[in-house]
Parts: C-alpha cells; sequence; structure tokens
C-alpha cells in the first residue's frame, strides 16, 4: 500500500491551493483519513480529518478556510485551501489509519509553502 500526495506549491498569502492523496493497494477497515502539517523546527499537527461516517473535524486555526473531502470507497482525498497565510507554510502529509488492526499509513508529504 502507498500513499501518493501532490499538488504542493508556492502561493502568495491570501492565496488558495488544493493538495490531494491518492492510496494505491487494498486498505480494509478504514477508520479516518487525516491531513497533518509539519513546519520547520515544530511538531507534526493534525489539521484536518475526515471519519469512515463522512464526519469532519479541524485545526481551530484552519477552519472556515480548509476542507477536507474524501472518498471512502478509494481511500483518496483532498485539502482545499483558502485564504492561505504565511504561519500555513509546512509540509503536509496524508493519513489513512485502519480500526482492526489499528494502523498508520502515510504519504511522502508535499511541501505548501505561502509568502507574506
Amino acid at each position: 500500500v502507498q500513499l501518493q500526495a501532490s499538488g504542493g506549491g508556492f502561493v502568495q498569502d491570501g492565496g488558495s491551493l488544493t493538495i490531494s492523496c491518492s492510496t494505491s493497494g487494498r486498505i480494509s477497515n478504514l477508520d479516518a483519513m487525516t491531513w497533518y502539517r509539519q513546519a520547520p523546527g515544530k511538531a507534526r499537527e493534525l489539521i484536518a480529518l475526515i471519519r469512515n461516517t463522512g464526519s469532519t473535524h479541524y485545526k481551530d486555526s484552519v477552519k472556515g478556510r480548509f476542507t477536507i473531502s474524501g472518498n471512502i470507497a478509494d481511500r483518496s482525498m483532498t485539502l482545499q485551501m483558502n485564504d492561505l497565510k504565511p504561519e500555513d507554510t509546512a509540509i503536509y502529509y496524508c493519513n489513512v489509519r485502519t480500526t482492526t488492526p489499528p494502523f498508520d499509513y502515510w504519504g511522502q508529504g508535499t511541501q505548501v509553502t505561502v509568502s507574506s
């Protein structure tokens, strides 16, 4: 199983960007699909999650600006990011978590850079 993140890039303050994550291989017992990010010198943080029920959760700082969507059938997901700020600059990682057995699959990360 491999997760492939794509769509990162360079954007100006206030701009928009959509990143995507596709899955190759079979993943059973899906729990949730999640986007994390890691800025230089900082810990990786959860920013958006979509559960197998379709419910979503966002980090407070991205609420109203970011939208996660997911295709439960093929375990793919996207993150639409609007009104980007320099503090959103980070490497963005996609994650798929399973319930039984509990396991985390990770993508390789895609860089998002927002200039002021």
